[in-house]
């Protein structure tokens, strides 16, 4: 008996991923019929033939995931216009304001896929030519090169030496510099050593009576991409990063005519492909003797190439395999008389780095914010294109609480780069007081140090906020972790950084330490009077941390040395966490703040200020915390030591 199906009731079954409609087997006002004697597979061939099915003959299927747009990183962030607004005279903020929306629309709309194929193309290092000549070409992509070229059209470096705005170019600067670094392909390190360089050529007495100085100083500062040089710091050694004093090996041979010849081993030597450099050497004397220690290194200025082109005195014996900044050229370079020049006074090459390295470090906490801001836009776009259990992703009040911590974290940490800069800004033109370079100097380690690590832990979590595809090359995500991971490193690590803290300290008889209190008590000050109870209470938990710090550091007094030094990590955290938390408060009570920025404030504050109060309390930097430390270290080495 033959059966029917009616049109009317053909219903569509649904898959997971898939949609499998049936609406094609019927006809208007018809009905198919299916005959019993019919065999299976044929009844299969003659009803599914005609189906549109998703997937079949290498179909993709009907859904594709909108990936995240990044936008104007500028526009975009409320608390970033909001400081410069707030900081900035009106006619410097109307000026600089308007720079940044327009660069920040370049950004995104092409110096972030420019800095995509940097990590796409990275450098490779050509040791001989066809017929075993030794060449060292070291081949870097177009992309690379056009960074260059709109580095020197943007005046990504030489905005504060042009000095148009006074003080405030440095922030003018540092906020540029935001927005280009975490999309420049990494071409933002080569700038961070080439800013550095110019701190040291407009400081030095010398740049204006030496020609090569004079030089250096007017190429590396050109907008001109023809012109613009960049330059390295090549200072690390085989036997250290950080301990230069100890660390340098390479020497420096004297010549006739007043120049000195190099021999040594740089071991990392970043953008490599930089037109000139900065590096240390031992000036050694006719018997081949040299000055142990940080009073025998010298700076010595170098141009990387010979005026017909080839490398001056250099071979590069390899390039480093990293994690990340895979983009940037970093190598093992061999100095075989080098030509240089003596850039310092001889014995004052650690000296003479130390306004370098407020630079690069500011650079360093620059990226830091930077990469923070620019992975949480990119997951708040993607929260509302993505739906996962019946709703956009960003309808569900987890995810959001996720990406709001990070909110907060990000604020704080853009706070403290533009502070900073602000005070850099006042130092290097002359109109700082002197507390306030006091108070530059104990915070740039801080700074660095801190920021440093907040990245790390924000980029981490940004990319588990697109799931799966945070893990997956072709999105360009992961690479901003691999990246981030440096930021930790380069310039000091956090455990260097926080005995440079304790030794600012120690060396200004504790007056940076009372600076850096002063700057803190004033801003809570005037945020006291505020009667917004999440700024009283943020007030409140500040003052409170600050008592406890300071009541630490007196009784710190009467401990030995090794004492502080165990406690100094927590101390950085601490000091670091309150300094943050008073900007904060001080943006909260601005006249044209919003209820968010008190949210901010209190968020941040509801936090350990003080870590190195409650490990101390928990008995941390004890003799027997320190025992404690090393036997759970050691436990199962098998080779015990003494």
């Amino acid at each position: 008996m033959w059966k029917t199906i009616n049109p009317k009731s053909l219903k569509t079954f649904h898959c997971v991923q898939c949609f499998i409609r049936f609406e094609s087997l019927a006809t208007s006002n018809t009905s198919v019929g299916v005959n019993p004697g019919d065999s299976r597979s044929h009844r299969r061939d003659r009803n599914y033939s005609e189906l549109d099915i998703p997937f079949r003959k290498a179909a993709r299927g009907t859904f594709f995931q909108d990936k995240p747009v990044f936008g104007n990183a500028y526009e975009e962030d409320v608390t970033f216009q909001a400081f410069l607004r707030r900081t900035l005279p009106e006619n410097v903020f109307s000026e600089v304001s308007s720079d940044l929306s327009r660069f920040g629309a370049r950004v995104s709309s092409e110096i972030h896929d420019i800095g995509l194929e940097c990590e796409d193309s990275p450098p490779k290092h050509e040791p001989f030519d066809a017929w075993g000549n030794r060449v060292d070409l070291l081949v870097t992509s177009e992309a690379w090169k056009r960074q260059k070229a709109i580095a020197a059209e943007e005046g990504m470096v030489s905005i504060p030496y042009e000095n148009k705005h006074g003080p405030w170019s440095r922030v003018h600067h540092v906020a540029k510099s935001m927005l280009y670094n975490p999309s420049s392909g990494l071409y933002s390190c080569p700038l961070a050593m080439t800013d550095g360089a110019l701190q040291f050529f407009r400081r030095s007495p010398m740049t204006s009576t030496n020609p090569a100085f004079s030089k250096a100083f007017s190429r590396l500062m050109s907008r001109d991409p023809t012109q613009f040089w960049t330059s390295g710091q090549w200072m690390t050694e085989r036997r250290g990063g950080s301990d230069v004093a100890d660390g340098t090996e390479t020497v420096a041979v004297p010549q006739p005519d007043g120049t000195f010849k190099l021999y040594g081993y740089k071991w990392f030597s970043s953008a490599t492909d930089s037109d000139m450099t900065l590096g240390l050497a031992r000036i050694i004397d006719a018997d081949g003797g040299s000055v142990a220690g940080s009073k025998g290194v010298s700076m010595f200025y170098l141009e990387v190439k010979k005026p017909d082109g080839s490398l001056n005195g250099i071979e590069i014996l390899k390039l480093k395999n990293k994690l990340g900044t895979r983009q940037l050229p970093t190598a093992e370079l061999l100095l075989d008389g080098t030509d240089a020049i003596l850039a310092s006074d001889p014995g004052r090459g650690v000296p003479a780095i130390t306004p370098m390295l407020t630079i690069t470090r500011l650079h360093n906490a620059l990226a830091s914010a930077a990469m923070m801001r620019k992975i949480l836009l990119q997951a708040r776009d993607y929260a509302t294109k993505r739906r996962a259990f019946g709703k956009y992703v960003i309808d569900h009040p987890l995810h959001v609480q996720t990406l709001s911590r990070m909110e907060v974290d990000t604020r704080a940490a853009q706070l403290f780069v533009l502070d900073a800069a602000r005070l850099l800004g006042l130092d290097e033109t002359g109109e700082a007081t002197e507390e306030e370079s006091l108070l530059l100097r104990i915070l740039t380690p801080l700074l660095k140090l801190y920021t440093a690590k907040m990245s790390i832990s924000t980029v981490s979590e940004g990319l588990e906020a697109f799931g799966g595809q945070g893990y997956i090359e072709d999105t360009g995500l992961p690479g901003m972790l691999r990246d981030a991971q440096v930021l930790s490193i380069w310039e000091g690590t956090t455990n260097i950084l926080s005995l440079d803290v304790l030794r600012s300290v120690l060396k200004s008889s504790g007056e940076t330490l009372q600076v850096f209190s002063r700057a803190i008590d004033q801003r809570l000050e005037e945020a006291a009077k505020s009667n917004v109870p999440a700024i009283k209470d943020a007030c409140g938990r500040l003052q409170h941390s600050g008592r406890e710090l300071k009541g630490f550091l007196d009784r710190s007094t009467t401990e030995g040395p090794a004492f502080m030094e165990l406690a100094s990590r927590d101390l950085a955290y601490s000091m670091s966490r309150l300094y943050m938390g008073s900007l904060l408060v001080e943006h909260a009570i601005w006249a044209e703040a919003t209820p968010e920025d008190a949210v901010v404030a209190r968020r941040w504050c509801e936090q350990d200020l003080c870590p190195v109060v409650t490990n101390h309390g928990h008995g941390h930097y004890s003799p027997d915390g320190q025992a404690a430390d090393r036997t759970l270290v050691m436990d199962g080495y098998p080779e015990k030591l003494a």
